[in-house]
């Protein structure tokens, strides 16, 4: 195994253990910080930490024709993916929240077909699609009445969009090929989402709602050096030298360590829906990579 290939795989376990994590900081957070500023103040530390480190370290800051297609995968992955995931925490559990999330994959495969203009479906994945489908209605289990309370729909659906921007930068981020050191891109990625995200946190009003007290900093910094540092530059490095379909498989422990955490930390509540719900969409996924391993042998054999 070559050194960037192992570097690769323990930037996924990275991934897979710290982001579980994240989904309480973030609940804890909202709580006290808005959720624009609060993302805002997030990525614009961690960036600029994790640029010095690297200009120090002697990597190049990204040439100007590549500053565009960093800034969109910025947009999508952190500006609107991440800042979806804080809005949505406002009105619904981090459990919730994760359990939503673990349908990333069905996205990154579905989007990920269209970017390769040919089509990836077979029986493994349409069948996991539907066992996802499935996993996701039992989620809301007896709560089917709460998607009629008007802040419950809100942050579920902030959360799907989540998924859907998350999902849309992954696969642009895989097949947009730019000359630049994978961590400084994710630095630069945690810039530009920062400031636009700060932007419109102050456009809106936020700066009235702030109140700094020792939860709000102690899940701020948390989320700077574990969820943005160490996480997402994990991220941006795993899925430079590992396959897409394998990386995006950390959606499989984040929701388990998630609703474990909100279960023992913020008394969520932890019921048999969700762990069916869960069951279902992980088997899902598992079906869907499945398909999408036999869908691109095939590819590569023709």
């Amino acid at each position: 195994m070559s050194e960037n290939k192992f570097k690769g795989y323990a930037a996924w376990i990275s991934v897979c253990i710290v982001w579980g994590t994240t989904y309480l900081a973030i609940r804890i957070g909202v709580a006290h910080i808005p959720p624009m500023l609060f993302a805002g103040v997030r990525w614009i530390l961690a960036g600029v930490i994790f640029v010095a480190v690297l200009l120090l370290s002697n990597k190049k800051f990204p040439a100007f024709k590549d500053l565009t297609h960093i800034a969109v995968m910025g947009i999508l992955m952190l500006g609107f993916g991440n800042g979806l995931v804080v809005t949505g925490e406002q009105y619904i559990s981090s459990g919730l929240a994760a359990l939503l999330i673990t349908t990333v994959p069905f996205w990154i495969v579905g989007f990920d077909s269209f970017a390769s203009k040919k089509s990836m479906l077979n029986m493994f994945i349409s069948g996991g699609l539907l066992l996802g489908l499935l996993g996701v209605s039992a989620i809301f289990g007896d709560n089917w009445k709460e998607l009629f309370n008007k802040e419950y729909l809100l942050g579920v659906l902030s959360i799907l969009g989540a998924v859907v921007a998350w999902s849309l930068g992954s696969v642009y981020s895989k097949h947009k090929k730019i000359n630049v050191y994978p961590l400084m891109s994710a630095a630069v990625q945690m810039l530009v989402a920062g400031v636009a995200q700060t932007i419109l946190g102050i456009i809106l009003g936020e700066t009235s709602s702030v109140s700094f007290n020792q939860e709000g900093i102690l899940s701020l910094a948390y989320l700077i050096i574990f969820g943005s540092i160490i996480g997402y530059g994990s991220y941006i490095y795993a899925i430079e030298h590992l396959p897409l379909s394998l990386v995006s498989t950390y959606a499989y422990i984040n929701p388990i360590i998630a609703v474990f955490l909100g279960w023992l930390v913020l008394d969520e509540k932890l019921n048999i829906f969700m762990i069916v719900a869960a069951i279902l969409i992980i088997a899902g996924v598992v079906l869907v990579k499945k398909g999408a391993e036999i869908s691109i042998a095939k590819k590569k054999l023709s």
